[in-house]
């Protein structure tokens, strides 16, 4: 079945046609949220908290051309939520407790981390929504509600600071 019918079916009530939905698209959303939270469990967090809202509310898709960006626009808001939630708690919370896969990644990890730190939380979210999620700068600007030139700049931008801090 291909996407356009799955949203259908899921938006019909169709349990299997919605976790299908959610196989193809949890690894995206898994790799955006890490990114953006920086640790495994608040990432799992964002990405369960979208899915169940998404399920919740999968009839009030009008097109199913743009089921990926409504996806992702209800993660980039559980990811706000939980870096507001994150700061608010700060004096009991080790922010750079981090669970790192393996040592040959870390430094890896480390160097990227570092070079999205540079960035802005705007900017962060571009790169981010572009490098690790896949989107396109149209795709970006209906999630972030900017013009997409105006995303397609940002990126072009933040990504030279990205690669000046790299070198």
């Amino acid at each position: 079945m291909n996407e356009d019918n799955l949203i259908k079916a899921a938006k019909s009530g169709d349990k299997i046609a919605f976790a299908e939905l959610y196989i193809k698209y949890k690894d995206s959303l898994y790799r955006y949220a890490y990114f953006k939270l920086e640790n495994e469990h608040d990432a799992l967090d964002a990405v369960s908290s979208c899915i169940v809202e998404a399920y919740a509310g999968i009839s009030s898709v009008k097109n199913e051309k743009a089921f990926s960006s409504w996806l992702f626009k209800i993660l980039y808001r559980r990811c706000c939520a939980a870096i507001k939630q994150r700061s608010q708690s700060r004096n009991t919370l080790n922010i750079d407790e981090t669970e790192i896969a393996s040592d040959d990644c870390k430094a890896v990890r480390v160097e990227l981390k570092e070079a999205l730190e540079i960035l802005s939380e705007e900017e962060k979210d571009i790169v981010l929504l572009s490098a690790v999620a896949g989107y396109s700068s149209k795709e970006i600007a209906q999630i972030t509600k900017l013009k997409p030139a105006t995303v397609r700049s940002k990126l072009s931008r933040s990504l030279k600071k990205m690669r000046e801090f790299l070198r």
